[in-house]
């Protein structure tokens, strides 16, 4: 027997600590090879960490919640061979960055509807051409495509982000498929009945929502949030949106009032440059941003996140209903990459159908602002006096009140008001 010290690997851009979020094994457990056998996070990314080699797990150091340091001793197993055919080092796992959103977004970042489930992992062949980038394996797998002479660049994997397991192996070796995982049944739901309930649960901040607490809590106190709320006539922009997708090809991604927000902002933020701009506080500069990377709040089962439609300025309207509905969706789904999940210069938030009448949006910093998206409504209102049903819609903002004065918080919302009111002026250059 031997024993096999699996330390915390080193997951990049200068982390030091991981925090454990789960263990997935217990100390007795028999592992086998690419099995998941934790859950780590860092400030950017959670991880799903497989196991190295087949074994019995001896130890394992801490538990949820616990922080565990770079190159600090995670798992121990007890494994059957020679020790100095495990020393290969492991590569650290691979994960897109769980970045928290301030606030909520409904159904992608807009009103339409929700993402399909992600499908099922693709089988494994050889020969489908080679990947770029770390190709994630154990060192026995390794070790086994050495001494078969297959390119495991060549070898799609379907374990966690990509990762080759065992099976995934065994199948570019023999030409087999590895076959999907059934769908676990779906327990029955209990009937409801009037019984007392009794008791309390208790839930350990971490994870994910840790990391959420401690960006929102730190927004709050360092920045100075200054809140703008405005009423916004839409029902030119609903005619004209109703209008296009009637017109749009079909499979053609349906237009919500977030590309349309989204445009306008490129428009008005040229004349209001400190709204699109970050505070950098260790050198205690303000830097404002030309181009226009938008950050689109979006509710994921992971917690809240913010993909970033980038260079949103030079996208058509199609364009941009596409790249939101892709960077959501992604963000969702978990396939969202480090790049699509960093980097925005302002952020729009939109609770969808659950919009409600106004909000406080919580500033996802370093950035100076952040434009809320309310319910739209139609209601009475008094047009060149007289009563008329009008669509209305609020749009709740937060500036960075250090740096964005609130006149000119007041102005760049009333510009963007005057464009959403006359939507064909959004498309018109001058």
């Amino acid at each position: 027997m031997t024993r096999y010290v699996f330390k915390m690997p080193d997951l990049g851009e200068g982390t030091v600590e991981a925090e454990i979020v789960a263990w997935h094994v217990k100390v007795g457990d028999h592992v086998d090879e690419d099995q998941v056998m934790a859950e780590v996070m860092t400030e950017k990314a959670a991880v799903e960490v497989p196991a190295p080699v087949t074994g019995r797990v001896v130890s394992l150091t801490g538990g949820p919640g616990d922080m565990v340091p770079v190159g600090a001793e995670l798992i121990v197993f007890e494994t059957e061979g020679d020790a100095s055919a495990l020393a290969e080092p492991v590569p650290a796992p691979v994960a897109a960055p769980s970045t928290p959103s301030p606030t909520p977004v409904g159904e992608g970042g807009g009103e339409g509807p929700e993402s399909e489930p992600s499908p099922q992992p693709s089988p494994a062949r050889a020969g489908e051409g080679a990947r770029t980038g770390r190709v994630m394996a154990s060192p026995a797998s390794r070790r086994r495509a050495r001494e078969a002479g297959l390119d495991l660049a060549q070898v799609h994997g379907s374990g966690p982000h990509g990762r080759i397991t065992r099976q995934d192996l065994d199948a570019a070796l023999t030409g087999a498929v590895v076959p999907a995982a059934a769908d676990a049944p779906v327990a029955p739901r209990p009937t409801a009945g009037l019984a007392k309930r009794v008791g309390s649960d208790e839930i350990k901040v971490i994870g994910v929502r840790r990391v959420i607490a401690n960006r929102m809590t730190d927004a709050k106190r360092n920045i100075p949030h200054f809140a703008y709320v405005e009423e916004v006539d839409v029902t030119e922009l609903e005619s004209l949106r109703q209008h296009l997708n009637a017109k749009a090809p079909a499979g053609a991604t349906p237009l919500t009032y977030l590309p349309f927000l989204i445009a306008a902002l490129a428009r008005v933020l040229e004349q209001y440059p400190q709204c699109n701009a970050w505070f950098d506080a260790e050198r205690n500069v303000v830097v404002r941003h030309r181009p226009l990377h938008a950050g689109v709040a979006t509710q994921t089962p992971d917690g809240l996140k913010v993909p970033v439609v980038r260079h949103a300025e030079a996208l058509t309207l199609r364009e941009l209903a596409d790249e939101i509905k892709r960077v959501s969706d992604a963000a969702r789904s978990g396939k969202a990459s480090r790049e699509e999940l960093a980097g925005s210069t302002i952020t729009v938030t939109s609770l969808g159908k659950l919009g409600g009448i106004v909000s406080t949006p919580i500033i996802n910093a370093p950035e100076m602002a952040i434009i809320g998206v309310n319910k739209a409504i139609e209601r009475p209102v008094v047009v060149n006096g007289a009563i008329t049903v009008r669509r209305i819609m609020n749009l709740s903002s937060s500036f960075d009140h250090r740096f964005v004065d609130g006149y000119d918080a007041a102005a760049m919302v009333q510009a963007l008001k005057d464009l959403l009111e006359h939507p064909a002026t959004i498309f018109i250059p001058g």
